[in-house]
């Protein structure tokens, strides 16, 4: 395959970014979309010139940090996938492909197509967590959970915080990320010791960090690569509401 790359190059977040176009060649239908950036970065660092950042680790689908734009689609043209496991017979040879870093004030660009996710991580360290003795590990049947629960919690905790929802979102909201790291806790026994002050503090942080507000559009769902549910957001603002109408009472 032959395509022409559109990239998005800016040397950090104060520099002014722009596109830059470039030629691949001889590309192969079954290489992922990162390994065709890989050829490329070769090619630039054999001709002495800056190769293209981008974020990757597992390159399985796991980590969530493979996070651009591809066409206007975050993480491209197919449907619960990760930009590292996009292969190239999603496009055709000859086509035009551009990528860009995901647009949102609460992640600022890092370099070319790398963002700053730092915000998704203070919002977890504002209430995503449980208050647990360390030690050896409970016997798993310790404490019953009912299997309903159970599968909407493990649904929920499928969360890799990519972005895509903020990326997605007309108003870069971040509902669907907190309301899936919410939800996950908020149904199991091992959350409820936090749970009022889990959702008020993780809604207070994600404003501070400047996401916008939702608008219960679908957008996130539909380009979610984990599939994440809009009905995880509902359940999220039955949680802050009634967090909201009793903590007070209770402290």
């Amino acid at each position: 395959m032959n395509l022409t790359l559109k990239i998005w190059r800016q040397k950090d977040a104060k520099a002014k970014g722009g596109f830059e176009t470039y030629q691949v060649k001889n590309i192969s239908s079954e290489m992922s979309f990162l390994e065709m950036i890989d050829v490329l970065n070769e090619e630039l660092i054999t001709e002495g010139k800056d190769p293209i950042a981008f974020d990757h680790d597992c390159r399985e689908g796991i980590c969530g940090s493979c996070s651009m734009y591809i066409n206007g689609k975050p993480h491209g043209p197919w449907k619960a996938t990760t930009v590292c496991q996009l292969h190239m017979r999603a496009f055709k040879d000859g086509e035009t492909v551009v990528v860009e870093p995901w647009r949102a004030n609460a992640f600022p660009v890092v370099k070319d197509l790398v963002v700053d996710r730092s915000a998704f991580d203070r919002i977890v360290q504002a209430g995503g967590y449980i208050s647990v003795n360390t030690g050896n590990a409970v016997d798993g049947n310790a404490i019953p959970v009912d299997k309903d629960k159970a599968d909407k919690s493990f649904a929920a905790a499928a969360c890799i915080a990519c972005g895509a929802c903020v990326a997605a979102c007309k108003n870069s909201s971040a509902m669907l990320f907190v309301s899936a790291k919410v939800s996950h806790l908020a149904l199991l026994p091992q959350g409820q010791p936090e749970r009022k002050s889990r959702a008020i503090n993780m809604v207070a942080q994600m404003d501070k960090e400047g996401f916008g507000s939702c608008t219960n559009i679908g957008a996130c769902e539909a380009t979610c690569p984990k599939e994440i549910r809009l009905t995880n957001i509902a359940r999220l603002n039955a949680e802050y509401l009634s967090a909201a109408l009793t903590i007070d009472r209770e402290n």
